[in-house]
């Protein structure tokens, strides 16, 4: 995984459809680094399209907003994105947000849901 400002991403593939894990705060620091990232992911070839979060240990509102954005992408590029969310804190940030309503969170990288 690459390191910088709190975050560490890599971008894997899972049985065809590419995941891009991070690792740590996703905060106005490391946005611009986790926000690249997400672009990168989504002009991946794949229909599904999943970010690995179970490692992340904070996210602030710019980090929502990166989120809110790959969203915006993905659907424009008629692409499916994915949240793996096992955080009990993040999916309640979610939850409280009301974006659980918007964004596809699942428990694992290989979950459908």
């Amino acid at each position: 995984m690459a390191e910088e400002a709190g975050i560490e991403v890599e971008l894997s593939d899972h049985g065809g459809i590419p995941v891009l894990s991070v690792r740590g705060e996703i905060d106005v620091a490391s946005a611009p680094r986790f926000q690249a990232s997400v672009t990168d992911l989504v002009g991946q070839s794949s229909d599904t399209l999943i970010v690995d979060m179970s490692e992340i240990t904070f996210i602030d509102s710019t980090g929502l907003g990166v989120l809110i954005d790959a969203e915006k992408r993905s659907r424009a590029a008629d692409k499916s994105l994915r949240l793996v969310v096992t955080q009990p804190h993040v999916r309640r940030l979610l939850e409280l947000t009301g974006l659980d309503e918007v964004l596809s969170v699942v428990a694992s990288a290989s979950d459908q849901g």
